[in-house]
């Protein structure tokens, strides 16, 4: 979210978050890569005590580089990265803080026993890590518990099932599924005049018999892996206009018969 986008009312991401927040989602995520937890801070003031709040830590953008960013979790790094969260939050305690991106140079038992460090500290509350493997969440659990895995879960996505997925079961770890659209791909009609076997097809098809949206069937079938695995399923989807999340929040309360799921896990293979 943008302060940018505070001139269009159904832009507005103070407005946006309040908006979530009353409609009873009581998870915000953030980072500290993402330069806005200072607007995040302001939106949640009023209703701190009604919100579980996560951001993350650990990427630096760095454009001279291939990936864009480069990676620091080194103890030191950890804990001035959560106090300048802290600060820019404007908040004392934060719910759940991620290494955003395991480091290739520094061992991550040694991130985590200092993230660990935090929760002593009272700055944090809880443990999440994102973009790590099934090897990396088995070693850490002989650091500290980590409640949540933040991956990229949806129905063209599905990486996560590859091996996390398992690990994150058997440590009863919570799965937060980010860009459960596909970064907004998902909600979009095809565009190959309609061919019947298209991924995008059948979710759009699937959409008008239901009467929903595609957006709304992509981000359902992300809240129906939840029975299927077994463990806690949490989608995440960004979202910059209050229409948008008014449409997000009402898929938790769609429900997709067995045939519609048989047809969207067709997806996948299709692409």
């Amino acid at each position: 979210m943008r302060d940018g986008a505070a001139g269009e009312p159904d832009r507005d991401p103070v407005t946006v978050i309040q908006t979530v927040v009353d409609a009873g989602i009581r998870m915000i995520d953030t980072a500290d890569a993402y330069g806005n937890e200072e607007l995040v801070g302001r939106a949640i003031r009023s209703r701190r005590d009604h919100v579980m709040l996560a951001s993350k830590f650990g990427l630096r953008p760095r454009p001279d580089t291939p990936q864009g960013f480069d990676v620091r979790a080194d103890p030191a790094y950890v804990r001035h990265a959560c106090d300048a969260s802290l600060k820019r939050l404007g908040i004392g305690v934060i719910d759940l803080y991620y290494l955003h991106h395991r480091s290739d140079t520094v061992p991550i038992e040694e991130t985590v026993g200092a993230m660990a460090e935090l929760i002593t500290d009272g700055k944090v509350r809880a443990l999440g890590l994102s973009n790590v493997s099934a090897e990396d969440l088995h070693r850490v659990q002989a650091v500290h518990p980590i409640a949540a895995l933040q991956e990229r879960w949806s129905l063209t996505d599905r990486g996560v099932e590859d091996g996390p997925l398992s690990a994150a079961a058997r440590h009863h770890v919570a799965i937060v599924a980010h860009s459960p659209t596909s970064h907004g791909l998902l909600h979009q009609e095809p565009h190959d005049g309609g061919a019947t076997a298209h991924p995008q097809a059948i979710l759009a098809r699937i959409a008008r018999q239901l009467r929903a949206t595609p957006g709304q069937v992509a981000l359902a079938w992300v809240h129906h892996r939840e029975p299927i695995h077994g463990l806690r399923v949490i989608p995440l989807p960004g979202t910059t206009r209050i229409s948008h999340a008014r449409a997000n929040i009402a898929a938790a309360d769609l429900e997709l018969p067995e045939e519609a799921l048989q047809q969207l896990d067709t997806m996948h293979a299709r692409r």
